[in-house]
């Protein structure tokens, strides 16, 4: 009985220690791999990165990590062919089967998914802000974005005709999808401006805008979108993503 008590609580300790051990492994792997991350991306700031799974040293040998979490605050994604540039507010995503290389030079996730938050404030710099001509003596712009409830978007747009500024903004509701990369805002009906008849595609060239979104980390694609409280929520997935290398 005694031999057999020692031999647990060498057991018990042996289990500690590798525990210990463990958790140290993955919380260096962690930050290399944040490190790798920010400058394979060109970040601004550190991401977050948390290797999942347990043991984590049993997964280093088989050249597998089961699932990986990384958050990136204020990315700042391609918007289209130009140097213009788009913010993108609390990016996760959640990186599946990553397989690395003997050196850990690079790592590539079988598949990813993961939510993002573009700020009604970043995708009105894509609306047409500068009053422009719709009708003989009638200007509009898009003043506004903000959130009209059941998943659609309120664009309030300022107008002025023959001079005079309508004493009240008028708004319309929006549905807001994303086509290969591109966030589009469509607007469900047309505004009027002061009873003023306008044709449907004058109008529709100060309501309704689109936004290309490129080069999201590790090349993750734009999946879904939909408006919320605090912006425009959306969804990305990716097959084959690369993370390092």
């Amino acid at each position: 009985m005694r031999a057999l008590r020692i031999l647990l609580i060498v057991v018990v300790i042996l289990g500690g220690l590798f525990v210990i051990a463990d958790r140290v492994a993955v919380n260096f792997a962690e930050g290399e791999a944040a490190d790798r991350l920010k400058t394979t991306e060109n970040l601004s700031a550190t991401p977050d990165v948390s290797i999942k799974g347990f043991p984590f040293l049993t997964q280093v040998v088989g050249g597998s990590l089961d699932d990986i979490e990384v958050g990136i605050k204020n990315y700042e994604a391609a918007a289209g062919n130009d140097a213009q540039k788009i913010r993108i507010d609390d990016l996760q995503a959640d990186m599946q089967g990553v397989e690395f290389s003997g050196d850990y030079s690079s790592a590539t996730a079988t598949s990813a998914t993961g939510t993002a938050t573009i700020a009604y404030d970043e995708l009105l710099k894509t609306a047409k802000s500068e009053p422009t001509q719709v009708a003989p003596g009638v200007t509009a712009n898009v003043v506004g974005l903000s959130d009209g409830g059941n998943g659609k978007i309120k664009v309030t747009v300022e107008a002025t005709v023959l001079g005079t500024k309508l004493p009240e903004p008028v708004s319309v509701l929006s549905s807001v999808t994303v086509i290969d990369g591109t966030v589009r805002v469509k607007a469900d009906g047309l505004p009027k401006f002061g009873g003023v008849e306008i044709a449907e595609s004058r109008v529709r060239a100060i309501t309704d805008f689109q936004q290309k979104i490129d080069g999201l980390p590790g090349g993750i694609q734009l999946d879904k979108v939909q408006a919320a409280p605090n912006g425009v929520e959306i969804t990305v997935k990716g097959s084959n993503v690369r993370l390092a290398g």
